[in-house]
């Protein structure tokens, strides 16, 4: 049964209405993944939506539609605040059509997590140029305890959010980094040169994922996909 849903989350964040507006219409790469959105009202924007409101750098809205109702819809409300900060109030409307709680349930865990990411682009990285490179596990990697396997193979059993890590991964240059985000179902890395975000999807009946925001210089996308997504092939090789 389709039913209609509504995330909504408010912050404030170090930046300006210039940067977080850019980092939502212009920037995605840097924090979730790459998008284009043609800059008016009415343009077009991601997945055959529409662009409804475009009103820089204070609100934003896009909007896809569909049969029997269906809708997915992201709305932003930015507002510059005393002190060097700026609020925005952020809200994900739309129709899920089957699982509704635990589509809900996810889509509003990814929800914090993007934003925290969000968060960290725009204090560390905002505005520079940034590859975007990202990696599904295998079907072994929906099991229940997938997630857990992957911490342990990362060697962050014992890690905890706040830590300064050494990584050394097989086919991957060695991370020096400190672990920004940490749950059950995330871990965000973040280096002097990129934010690794890697997803436990298996909680929501998928595989898990890695994203990567690389702002190094000589960044290499395609390089990094293929050595992280062997690294995460390796990984359940052996995994039941």
């Amino acid at each position: 049964m389709s039913e209609e849903f509504e995330i909504v989350r408010e912050a404030e964040l170090r930046a300006t209405p210039e940067e977080v507006w850019d980092a939502f219409t212009s920037g995605t790469g840097g924090w979730l993944w790459p998008m284009e959105y043609e800059p008016r009202e009415g343009g077009a924007a991601p997945g055959g939506g529409t662009v409804t409101v475009w009103e820089p750098p204070h609100r934003f809205t896009a909007r896809m539609e569909g049969e029997d109702g269906w809708f997915n819809q992201l709305e932003y409300v930015i507002e510059g605040r005393d002190g060097g900060l700026t609020s925005y109030r952020y809200v994900h409307s739309g129709v899920f059509t089957d699982d509704w709680d635990n589509q809900y349930d996810g889509a509003s865990r990814h929800t914090d997590f993007y934003l925290h990411t969000l968060a960290q682009y725009l204090r560390y990285f905002s505005r520079r140029p940034v590859a975007y490179a990202a990696a599904q596990g295998p079907a072994a990697s929906s099991a229940t305890d997938a997630f857990t396997v992957l911490r342990h193979a990362l060697g962050l059993d014992e890690a905890s959010q706040g830590d300064s890590v050494q990584l050394a991964l097989p086919g991957i240059e060695p991370l020096d980094a400190v672990v920004d985000y940490l749950d059950p179902y995330f871990i965000g890395l973040r280096t002097d040169d990129a934010l690794y975000r890697f997803f436990g999807r298996n909680a929501f009946g998928a595989p898990v994922g890695i994203a990567l925001h690389l702002f190094g210089e000589k960044a290499d996308r395609d390089e990094a996909e293929h050595a992280w997504q062997s690294w995460l092939d390796g990984v359940f090789a052996q995994h039941p």
